[in-house]
Order: structure tokens, then C-alpha cells, then sequence
């Protein structure tokens, strides 16, 4: 939103929330809030953005936002709504529901385009959801651009010179695979005693809400047991974009050890490809896809062992890590927020322009 409200073509773009259950103070660009769980909400959003001088809606989809079964009160919105809209799916699963296939294929329908983050969900849209081709565009994870220092310089600063440092960043919850990590720096250390890994972010709050700092205790309970207080670090806050950045930056290695093989898209794998970082992870879905061609290392799930064996590969062999940045920041740098907002403007304007025509017609 900040690159689009920058273009001259565009007004501010304004914003309609969907809240929980709770109440939420927001600033002037929230125009709109749905009560995620009543359904009437959604019609009414819908007859509002009629009766204004929006020209086009972007819905940012996932399952969990909306209200009903698998989020269908979307619909209630979609089907009244009298403007284009776009749809961006976050989550495009191989093995959906009947009723996550049906409302995905009515929001394709409906939609002027569908957008998905990652090449490889292209065909399960066309062979799983049945949605056109012609509907289907893809446009890379936006990364937002931050000035800052450079590697060495913000290692001086957190007084990290001599250390080689690994990160994770993000929310906290099982699926992270964190405790994989944590054990394959058992055996980094024996080797590298210098390096350091930086677990960066809070506790989920929906995990935290409903069982509490279990994962992250377990994950504080592993450290000790294999005595890495000096080579395990958690910095448990909510991080601001200048410190997401900083975090990656400061990293010669970034990590994401997750669970899920299906996992469509990850922003913060979008972000250390972003800033150009050695990234190792499992082979979920998205990685798969942003790691080839010799950007990253990719560990079997499940597998501590795994994970040791390519840190190593990269501690021991600074060769390898300088090529594997300059290969990972090519990509990167098209995905920068300035650079995937010339995508959205340019969809924007079609969009707006089709629809424009289409009334035309129509009188």
C-alpha cells in the first residue's frame, strides 16, 4: 500500500478490516470493519463499497480470516459486491475440503483475477480448483525495501564481529520446526564454536492464547540440555520492519525448518531472498521453488542431521555462501515491494479499465 499510494495514478488506498473478538483502534485509513463472525457484516460491507467511490476491491485471502465454515462468509461479500475485485490467495492447498474448493473456485469466479505468490500453485488452481487460466496471474511475496547497515557494521554494533550468525524470524509455533535447528547446532558448534543462532519473534498469538509459551519452553528446556546457552539466543518481541531487516542483514545464514511440505508461500523466506541471505530449509513447497537454481540448501524434514550437514557446507566453505548470495539477491531485488507494486498498478489499471468498459457497454 505504501508503494501504490506513491504512484500518481492512485488515490490513498483505504483499508476494511476484519476483526476477532476483540475491538481494535485504527487509524484513518480503515474505512470499514466486519465483525469476522456475523454474517451480516459482510453484505453490509458489500452495499457500502457499492454506494462509494471505490473503483476495486483486492481481497486478501486465507481460510481463518473470515467467518463460517472455512471462512465462506466471504462470499456474503463477494457475491453482492457491484465493483471488480481481485483476490490474492495466501493459502492454495493440494488437498482441499469440497466446501475450500467450492469457495475458492466462486471467488475465482466472481473475481476479475486470482493471484498467487509462487509458480507452483498455478496448477493446482487450474487442476484442483478447475479455475480459468486467463483468471490466473502470478506476482512475487512483496519485500519492503530499508536502508540500513551493512553485515559488518551491525555485527560491530550488537557486538557480533566474531561470530557467524544464523536466524529465524517470525511467530513461534510447532509447525516452525525450530527444535530441528536447535539440535543441528549441537554438532555446528563442535566445529564452529563462534556461530550463534538468532530465534527472532514472539510466540503466535492464537498458540499462545490457547496453550500458552509451551512450544517456546520446550524449545528453551532443549537449549539447556545440550548446553548451547552461549550458541542459542531467543529474542522474544515483537519485531518493527527496521528490525526484520536487521535481523536478515546481520545473518550469514537464514534458516526456515518447517514442517509443512505444502506450505504455498512463507513471507519471511520471501524476505531473506529479499536482502539476499543463504537460506537453508526444508524442501516445503515454496522453497522448492525460490531455492533453485543454487539459491539455498535444502534439508529432509524432521532431520537435525540434515540441517548440521548444509551449515557446514556453508561455514566451512565462504566461496559457496558468496555465490549463493549473489545468486539469491538477483532474484531478490525483483521482488521488492517498488517492483511487485508496478505488477499490482499495472493489474489495477486493467482491471479498472475493463470494468469502465464493460459499463459502457451496458448503458
Amino acid at each position: 500500500m505504501d508503494e501504490i499510494k506513491e504512484m500518481n495514478d492512485f488515490n490513498l488506498p483505504r483499508i476494511i478490516a476484519v476483526n476477532n473478538d476483540k475491538s481494535y483502534v485504527y487509524g484513518n485509513q480503515v474505512m470499514g470493519v466486519i465483525d469476522q463472525h456475523n454474517r451480516a457484516d459482510y453484505s453490509k460491507i458489500a452495499k457500502e463499497l457499492n454506494h462509494s467511490n471505490i473503483d476495486l476491491l483486492v481481497i486478501q485471502h486465507e481460510f481463518g480470516i473470515y467467518g463460517g465454515e472455512s471462512g465462506e462468509y466471504v462470499l456474503e461479500l463477494a457475491e453482492k459486491l457491484k465493483i471488480p475485485f481481485i483476490v490474492i490467495f495466501h493459502t492454495v492447498l493440494s488437498e482441499p475440503s469440497p466446501k475450500q474448493c467450492f469457495i475458492m473456485k466462486r471467488l475465482a469466479d466472481l473475481s476479475f483475477k486470482v493471484i498467487t505468490m509462487v509458480q507452483n500453485k498455478v496448477k493446482d488452481l487450474l487442476e484442483v480448483y478447475n479455475i480459468d487460466c486467463d483468471k490466473i496471474q502470478m506476482i512475487h511475496h512483496g519485500v519492503p525495501f530499508v536502508d540500513t547497515e551493512s553485515r559488518m557494521k551491525l555485527k560491530e554494533r550488537y557486538g557480533y564481529s566474531h561470530r557467524q550468525i544464523l536466524s529465524t524470524f517470525g511467530f513461534l509455533s510447532p509447525g516452525k520446526g525450530i527444535e530441528y535447528a536447535i539440535q543441528a547446532m549441537s554438532g555446528v558448534v563442535a566445529k564452529h564454536p563462534e556461530a550463534l543462532y538468532m530465534i527472532w519473534g514472539k510466540t503466535h498469538p492464537v498458540v499462545k492464547q490457547e496453550v500458552g509459551e509451551v512450544y517456546r519452553q520446550k524449545l528453551m528446556d532443549l537449549v539447556a540440555e545440550l548446553n548451547l546457552e552461549q550458541n542459542v539466543v531467543f529474542v522474544d518481541k515483537h519485531l518493527t520492519q527496521e528490525e526484520v531487516v536487521q535481523s536478515l542483514v546481520l545473518s550469514d545464514i537464514y534458516m526456515t525448518p518447517y514442517l509443512g511440505k505444502d506450505q504455498a508461500v512463507s513471507g519471511t523466506l520471501a524476505y531473506g531472498i529479499g536482502y539476499g541471505r543463504v537460506i537453508i530449509s526444508t524442501p516445503y513447497r515454496y522453497a522448492v521453488e525460490m531455492l533453485a537454481e543454487g539459491r539455498g540448501l535444502l534439508a529432509d524434514f524432521h532431520d537435525s542431521a540434515s540441517l548440521e550437514t548444509h551449515i557446514l557446507n556453508i561455514l566451512d566453505h565462504p566461496e559457496l555462501k558468496n555465490e549463493m548470495e549473489n545468486k539469491t539477491l538477483a532474484l531478490g531485488s525483483t521482488m521488492m515491494w517498488n517492483e511487485v507494486a508496478k505488477s499490482y498498478a499495472a493489474l489495477f489499471h486493467e482491471t479498472i479499465t475493463a470494468s469502465y468498459v464493460i459499463k459502457g457497454s451496458a448503458v
